[in-house]
């Protein structure tokens, strides 16, 4: 397992185990017949709930949607706004990270200490915080106009 680990607030692993799980479980669901390439995401929410989502591919591109974007809206969905950790998995060799527009999404609903990690079906990890996953990041106090 190798960690990326520009922070000093990383979980240990195993705060992970039943999101890795859960991530690798959902993953089959996931409608990419255009790519092949499925992705699970799982976030727990701050109460502790355990909200899912896949990657949904459509014949016109780039009308799909994330893994992370559909957890984020389970969980929105359920009337939680707020993330204390997340994995992404999927079948590559490295782990792949968030898109831009899920990190831009992942800031909306995390605080920059809340974990991502991204894992491959074989084992690779890397863990990130949302705030080491999109640095510059535009965030609700760029919109309060009273400062």
């Amino acid at each position: 397992m190798s960690n990326h680990a520009p922070s000093d607030t990383l979980a240990e692993p195993a705060v992970f185990d039943s999101l890795i799980s859960a991530a690798r479980t959902v993953r089959e669901n996931a409608y990419a017949p255009y790519s092949n390439f499925k992705v699970g995401a799982a976030l727990r929410g701050k109460s502790g709930a355990v909200y899912l989502g896949v990657n949904v591919e459509n014949v016109a591109y780039p009308e799909g949607t994330c893994a992370e974007a559909g957890a984020l809206a389970a969980m929105v969905a359920a009337g939680e706004t707020e993330f204390v950790a997340a994995v992404v998995i999927a079948d590559c060799p490295t782990p792949v990270t968030p898109c831009g527009g899920c990190r831009q999404k992942l800031v909306e609903f995390g605080k920059p200490d809340a974990q991502v990690l991204m894992t491959t079906l074989e084992g690779q990890q890397m863990q990130m915080t949302v705030g080491d996953l999109l640095p510059g990041k535009f965030e609700k106090s760029h919109m309060d106009r009273s400062k």
